[in-house]
């Protein structure tokens, strides 16, 4: 993750990606769904993306701007977790502990984007 050791967030935020790629990797071979697991996906990877991005921001804004996105990139994952949990895509096990870090992922930004704001 460059030359710097990563923040907390983008640790979690890249930790977070690995599991959704692999859920999703194991979603399509035993569930063979690929619509749903596509979006979380998607938006799974697409918070530690974000944050990875907002690094190299050209202002304050732009980055606060960057963390919004992967905040609400968050947030869409975690609906697909619970949607994927109530059409058992996923057991009560693997749906808790993935909210868990999702939820962990959505705290640590709404923190960031409240200060960046301030």
């Amino acid at each position: 993750m460059g030359k710097n050791e990563p923040t907390l967030l983008q640790s979690k935020s890249y930790d977070f990606a690995i599991r959704v790629v692999r859920c999703t990797q194991y979603i399509q071979a035993e569930k063979k769904e690929y619509v749903l697991s596509k979006q979380f996906v998607r938006s799974g990877t697409a918070i530690g993306a974000l944050i990875r991005e907002a690094e190299f921001a050209e202002s304050r804004s732009d980055f606060c701007h960057k963390m919004s996105i992967a905040l609400k990139e968050a947030n869409e994952a975690g609906y697909w977790i619970s949607l994927m949990k109530d059409v058992s895509m996923l057991d009560e096990k693997m749906y808790k502990s993935l909210l868990s870090d999702c939820d962990e992922l959505i705290s640590m930004l709404v923190s960031a984007v409240k200060k960046l704001k301030d």
